[in-house]
């Protein structure tokens, strides 16, 4: 197992589904990690107080990530407590189902400014602070590579727009010996999209595995990426999908 005793770790939208996952398992693997909520404190509480409870350390932090000052904010509180940030993983997102037709501008923007604008001040922020062995992980989605169904163009555009950041990202930050990648789940359960839910039927047929993912298997590719074995790995998006993609 990677060991990171002495790291902390910052993972937005911690408070549930697979941002929960990630934390508790950086937090097993020896960090103390800070968590943001947007709106879910009781399940960012949980969060915190199972860490607390397997032996580890954490902090939850009320942070839309919309909001570039709350971000920032995140940023800085987690260096408070810490001490220091070697591990940022942005997390959080959202998406909206909708046709091009039917999407609102407003949404639109609130898409964006959460998946990508967000993703861009967690990192710019983290980056002046992080020192060299310093990991960055964005999570991403296989619909940036393939979007198979309606409803969900602009959700893409997101995911495609931060697999584009993390490459450029790469280039800024490798010199400084920092490693940023993507991790690009397929159909995970979560509650958001249940393995017996309304997608499930679509999205099964297309799984070489047969089944849908769990959140722990996206936080064990988190966990290497940001250990010190995968320190020659950055610039990539790693898909973890059953062969969605296939």
């Amino acid at each position: 197992m990677p060991n990171l005793t002495g790291k902390a770790a910052l993972v937005t939208g911690g408070g549930k589904g697979i941002g929960a996952a990630i934390a508790k398992r950086l937090a097993s693997d020896g960090a103390r990690v800070a968590i943001t909520y947007s709106a879910s404190a009781d399940k960012a509480r949980k969060v915190v107080d199972d860490i607390a409870a397997a032996g580890g350390e954490a902090i939850a932090i009320k942070a839309d990530s919309a909001d570039a000052g709350a971000v920032t904010s995140a940023v800085e509180q987690t260096v408070a407590r810490f001490g220091r940030i070697d591990i940022l993983v942005n997390n959080a997102g959202i998406g909206v189902s909708a046709t091009i037709e039917e999407m609102t501008l407003e949404d639109y923007d609130r898409c964006f400014a959460v998946n990508v604008r967000g993703t861009f001040v967690a990192i710019q922020q983290a980056a002046r602070r992080m020192e060299s062995g310093g990991r960055i992980v964005t999570i991403g989605s296989v619909n940036a590579d393939r979007i198979p169904f309606t409803h969900g163009a602009i959700y893409a555009a997101t995911k495609a727009a931060v697999a584009g950041l993390t490459r450029g990202v790469a280039r800024d930050l490798g010199p400084r010996g920092i490693t940023v990648n993507t991790v690009q789940p397929g159909p995970i359960d979560t509650d958001m999209n249940p393995a017996d839910g309304p997608y499930a039927a679509s999205g099964l047929p297309a799984l070489a595995v047969g089944h849908y993912g769990r959140t722990e298997d996206v936080a064990s590719l988190v966990a290497y990426l940001v250990s010190s074995e995968a320190a020659y790995i950055t610039g990539a998006s790693l898909n973890v999908d059953g062969g969605y993609n296939a």
